[in-house]
C-alpha cells in the first residue's frame, strides 16, 4: 500500500519558523568564513598578525569545519538533527565570544578553529532538517528560500563586516553571532521538529570512520595550507599530508567494511550527487578565492574603506535574496542541468569583468558590473545546485549527504585562499593589479569549468529526483 507524503507545507508559519532558524544558524557559520575577510587589515594592525597570521584566521575555522563536517552530518542522522544542530551552535556562540576576546593572534586562531568546530555540527543538520522536515512537494522552494537567506550570508558579510570594523571594532564581527544564537536557539527548541535517519540503519556511531576521516582530512588540509608558506618540501608538511592520506585511506577501508558506516560510499553511486558536489567544488572556490583577493584589491589598491569594499557587494545580496526561490522552483520544472550550467557560466563572466579592477577605476563603469553578473550567475546556481546535492540520495542520508557537499563547499574556500594567490604570483601579501587580474581570471576559469561539468553530468530530468521519490517514506525518515 502506498503511503502518502508527509511534511511541512512551504508557507505555512511552522515552516517560515524553520527555514528562519536553518538559515539564520547556518548563514551564521557561512557569515564568519566571509565577514572576516574586510577585517583582515585591522586585526593585523591590532595583533600584529602578518600575512600568514592573516590566513590562518581564515582557514584556522576553514580547517576544522571541513574535517568534522562528516561526523557532525553523521551524528545528527543518529542522534536527532535539531539536537545536534542546537548543540552546534552553543559551542559557536561560545568561540565566537573567545574570538572577541582574543588579545593575540594565537588565540584568536584557536577561537576561530573552535568556531570551526561548532559550525560543522550545524551546517549539515540546518539542510537536513529542511530536506527530512518539509513535503516531497515544497522541498525545492523551501532548499531554495534556505539558500538564497543563507547565501545572503556570505554576500552580506564583507558590507556588515566593513560597518562594524569602521564604527566599532573587527571584535564585533564576531560578538555580532551572540544575539543572533539567541534567536536561532528560540526558534530552534520552539518550533522546529526533530527528525533522524531509519534507526534499523544507523545504530551506534562509526567511531573509527569519524576519526580517520577528521585526522584525513586535517592533515591533508593543513599540508595544503602550510605549503605555499614553509615549502612542499618542509618536514612537518610532507608527514601531514601523508598522515593526512592515509588516514583517508583507512577510512574508505573501514566504510567499505563496516555494516553501519558514517558515510555509506554508496551515496557516490548517484550521478547526480557526485556531479554537484565536482560542480561546488570548482564554484565555491571561485566564488571564495574571488572574495578574499576583492576585497583587499579595493582597500589597498582604490582606496576603499572597509565599509565601502563590503558595500560593493550588495547586489550580490539583493539577487540571491529575490531570485533563489524562484531558481529552485524553476529548477524542479526543468530539471537541474540548465540553470547548473547557465549560472556558473554567468558567474565566471562577472568574475572576469572585475579582473578589470585597478587604481583609479570607477564603481559605476568598472566594479557593479561585475559585481552585477557575478551575483545573477550564483543566484542561478546556488539553490539547484543545493537541491540537487542533497535530493539525489535517500532521505535517511540526508545529514551525511548535506555534510559531503559542505565538505567539498569548504574544502574549495580553503584551498582558493591558500593556493588561489600562490598560483596568480602574489607574494608577501600585496596584491598588485597584474597579479589580482591574473588571480580572478583563473577563478573565472573554475567557474567555467564547473558549467562544463554540469552540462555533461548532470542529467536534465524534471521533477523529483527518483532516489527521494522512492526514500520519502521509509521507516524513520518522518520528523520525530
Amino acid at each position: 500500500m502506498t503511503t502518502q507524503p508527509r511534511g511541512i507545507r512551504y508557507g505555512t508559519a511552522e515552516a517560515r519558523w524553520v527555514i528562519l532558524a536553518t538559515a539564520l544558524g547556518s548563514g551564521m557559520a557561512f557569515l564568519d568564513s566571509t565577514v572576516v575577510n574586510v577585517a583582515l587589515p585591522a586585526i593585523d594592525r591590532e595583533l600584529n598578525a602578518g600575512f600568514s597570521g592573516l590566513q590562518w584566521t581564515l582557514d584556522g575555522y576553514l580547517l576544522t569545519l571541513s574535517s568534522l563536517l562528516l561526523l557532525g552530518g553523521s551524528l545528527g542522522d543518529l542522534y536527532g538533527r535539531r539536537r545536534i544542530f542546537v548543540l552546534g551552535l552553543a559551542g559557536f556562540t561560545l568561540a565566537s565570544l573567545a574570538c572577541g576576546l582574543a588579545p593575540t593572534t594565537g588565540a584568536l586562531i584557536v577561537a576561530r578553529a573552535l568556531q570551526g568546530t561548532g559550525a560543522a555540527l550545524m551546517v549539515p543538520g540546518s539542510l537536513a532538517i529542511i530536506s527530512a522536515s518539509f513535503h516531497p512537494d515544497d522541498r525545492a522552494k523551501a532548499i531554495g528560500a534556505w539558500s538564497g537567506l543563507s547565501g545572503v550570508s556570505t554576500a552580506v558579510g564583507p558590507f556588515l563586516g566593513g560597518y562594524l570594523v569602521d564604527a566599532v571594532s573587527w571584535r564585533w564581527v564576531f560578538l555580532l553571532n551572540l544575539p543572533l544564537a539567541v534567536v536561532v536557539a528560540y526558534a530552534s527548541l520552539r518550533h522546529m521538529p526533530e527528525s533522524r535517519g531509519a534507526e534499523q540503519q544507523v545504530r551506534r556511531p562509526d567511531i573509527a570512520g569519524a576519526a580517520t576521516a577528521a585526522l584525513g582530512l586535517g592533515g591533508v588540509v593543513f599540508a595544503l595550507i602550510e605549503g605555499p608558506v614553509r615549502g612542499y618540501t618542509d618536514g612537518l608538511v610532507v608527514a601531514a599530508g601523508a598522515a593526512g592520506a592515509l588516514c583517508l585511506a583507512v577510512f574508505a577501508v573501514l566504510e567499505v567494511r563496516s555494516r553501519e558506516p558514517m558515510l555509506p560510499l554508496d551515496i557516490f553511486k548517484s550521478r547526480e550527487f557526485s556531479a554537484s558536489n565536482g560542480v561546488t567544488l570548482a564554484l565555491y572556490g571561485a566564488l571564495s578565492g574571488a572574495l578574499f583577493l576583492a576585497v583587499l584589491q579595493l582597500q589597498q589598491q582604490l582606496g576603499y574603506s572597509a565599509l565601502a569594499a563590503g558595500a560593493a557587494f550588495l547586489p550580490v545580496t539583493v539577487l540571491l535574496v529575490t531570485l533563489s526561490p524562484a531558481a529552485g522552483e524553476l529548477s524542479r520544472r526543468l530539471g537541474p542541468r540548465v540553470p547548473m550550467t547557465i549560472g556558473p557560466f554567468v558567474a565566471g563572466c562577472g568574475l572576469a569583468l572585475l579582473s578589470r579592477l585597478a587604481e583609479g577605476s570607477s564603481y559605476l563603469t568598472t566594479v557593479a558590473p561585475g559585481v552585477v553578473v557575478f551575483g545573477l550567475g550564483m543566484a542561478i546556481t546556488v539553490a539547484p545546485l543545493t537541491t540537487t546535492a542533497i535530493t539525489s540520495v535517500a532521505t535517511r542520508h540526508a545529514g551525511i549527504a548535506s555534510g559531503v557537499n559542505n565538505v567539498f563547499a569548504r574544502l574549495a574556500g580553503l584551498l582558493a585562499v591558500a593556493l588561489l594567490p600562490l598560483a596568480a604570483g602574489i607574494s608577501g601579501g600585496q596584491v598588485t593589479t597584474p597579479t589580482f587580474r591574473r588571480a580572478m581570471l583563473l577563478a573565472a576559469g573554475l567557474c567555467y569549468v564547473s558549467a562544463v561539468t554540469a552540462f555533461l553530468t548532470v542529467r536534465g530530468r524534471k521533477g523529483r529526483p527518483a532516489a527521494v521519490a522512492s526514500a520519502v517514506d521509509q521507516p524513520g525518515e518522518a520528523p520525530a
